[in-house]
């Protein structure tokens, strides 16, 4: 459900507090995190434990309904109004006096203020936004030079701290991707809406060509891409097809290794936000594979999707992280030492040029930064997918004081908490050898350092694990 606003300031609190104690809040997502087939599992020591990266606690920015040019709050609400209907009052907005265009200065801001911060995390290129024009081909209402130049600041700006995902080809009109135009009316006088329920009861082939089709509109972009975004509720139908499809359509059409999606919001304190490793075979081969399913732990706290109704400042940004950094949602899931994703939603991070949700936004990882700056790291979805990847599915085995790991994936900053004593550990992998370097604490740790845990016998080693057999030893073995 997406939440009305504005509100008082003890309305929206109350809000916040229902999230704390297990309330879903709901942008569009269907939560929480769905039961699939997870697939294989390896062998793990049990008295090792792999950590966060690097000792961190993983956080990332989601943003939905992103594009180039296109204001999708404008040129999508006419749409919904049309396929839908009023829904009491709730799409009847003006939509004519918003501007139809959210400027490239606007993303460069953005983006400059996140390098500085260190943000990283997704960015949606929708292809076919809202069926105004194809991101590919040409973009009715601008020129092509205008479309090329916001493209090559998404491709030379943007792609380095976000990772690009479709969501889906148009996310308000479903496409007919034999003709490449949207499908007819429906008997009932509506129409097929891509987060609307046209995926129930339709084949994996189907789903994951569908699929296929907005990656491919990406990669005729030059753009590089590791997964996808689902608009609303699209995979609602089937979602052990959509895993499933999000394999076959992401290494068919990217050859990417680890496909990854985002679809889920976890709101929930009780459950988790960890990211979910599904259909994984093959991983004591030399052809894994698995899909990582990313969810985040927010709604879009920042307002209404459509840029109508941004939330007020100081209240949202304490629903994120309260000023004594000890209360809000990514407070609690950080403390929990899980990931701590957190959404929004283009238009509404623009909310038709006022400037309020970006203010907010600002405040929010500034304050995120100023508390946690030493416990979190920013990353990319698809870097915490190669992660959990990783974490999931390497085999551990322990005997004679050696740790030997068998990785299906390769990952940075892998880290392990061992049970064994050992004064100078040293990661070999093939006839490569790599005497770790010991720091004072696991703030300080990187790739190829250790530190002691406090606990006697017990050690936590980081180092970039690779591909195949790696075993920690001590420098005399």
């Amino acid at each position: 459900m997406k939440r009305g606003f504005p509100i008082s300031r003890r309305q929206f609190l109350a809000v916040a507090a229902a999230a704390s104690a297990g309330t879903m809040l709901r942008t569009g997502y269907a939560g929480p995190m769905p039961t699939v087939d997870l697939g294989e599992r390896p062998d793990q020591a049990p008295d090792v434990k792999v950590l966060n990266p690097y000792g961190r606690v993983p956080v990332s920015f989601v943003i939905d309904d992103s594009t180039c040019l296109v204001n999708m709050g404008h040129y999508c609400l006419p749409q919904f109004q049309e396929a839908w209907g009023n829904r009491k009052g709730r799409l009847e907005k003006p939509w004519r006096s918003w501007p139809r265009e959210i400027p490239d200065s606007f993303v460069r801001e953005f983006g400059e203020f996140c390098r500085e911060q260190g943000v990283k995390g997704k960015y949606s290129l929708v292809p076919y936004p809202a069926c105004v024009g194809w991101l590919d081909r040409c973009l009715p209402g601008w020129s092509r030079t205008e479309l090329r130049a916001s493209l090559k600041l998404v491709r030379d700006f943007m792609t380095s701290n976000w990772d690009i995902h479709p969501e889906m080809i148009t996310h308000t009109r479903v496409m007919d991707i034999k003709t490449g135009r949207p499908l007819p009316q429906r008997e009932d006088g509506s129409y097929w809406m891509e987060n609307g329920g046209w995926d129930n009861g339709r084949s994996l082939d189907e789903i994951a060509g569908y699929i296929g089709y907005a990656l491919q509109l990406i990669k005729n972009l030059d753009l590089p891409c590791e997964g996808f975004t689902t608009p609303g509720g699209f995979g609602n139908g089937g979602k052990s097809t959509l895993s499933q499809a999000a394999i076959q359509a992401i290494r068919g059409v990217l050859g990417a290794e680890i496909p990854h999606y985002f679809k889920y919001v976890v709101t929930n304190l009780k459950e988790s936000t960890q990211p979910q490793v599904e259909h994984a075979k093959g991983i004591a081969g030399d052809a894994p594979e698995c899909v990582v399913n990313v969810p985040t732990c927010t709604g879009d706290y920042l307002g209404i999707w459509d840029g109508s109704a941004p939330n007020p400042t100081d209240e949202t940004i304490e629903s994120h992280v309260s000023a004594d950094f000890q209360s809000g949602r990514l407070a609690e899931v950080i403390r929990k030492g899980e990931p701590a994703c957190f959404l929004t939603h283009w238009p509404g991070m623009y909310a038709n040029g006022t400037g309020i949700a970006f203010r907010t936004f600002q405040g929010t990882v500034k304050r995120l930064n100023a508390g946690f700056r030493d416990r979190i790291r920013w990353m990319k979805l698809s870097e915490i997918a190669r992660y959990w990847a990783a974490k999931e599915l390497t085999a551990i085995a322990k005997t004679n004081g050696k740790v030997t790991l068998k990785a299906p994936f390769g990952t940075p900053g892998f880290t392990l908490e061992l049970p064994v004593n050992i004064a100078a550990p040293v990661v070999k992998h093939g006839v490569s050898k790599t005497e770790l370097k010991k720091v004072a604490s696991t703030q300080q740790l990187s790739a190829g350092t250790w530190t002691e845990t406090g606990v006697e016998g017990r050690i936590i080693v980081c180092f970039d694990i690779e591909k195949g057999v790696t075993t920690i030893l001590t420098a005399t073995n």
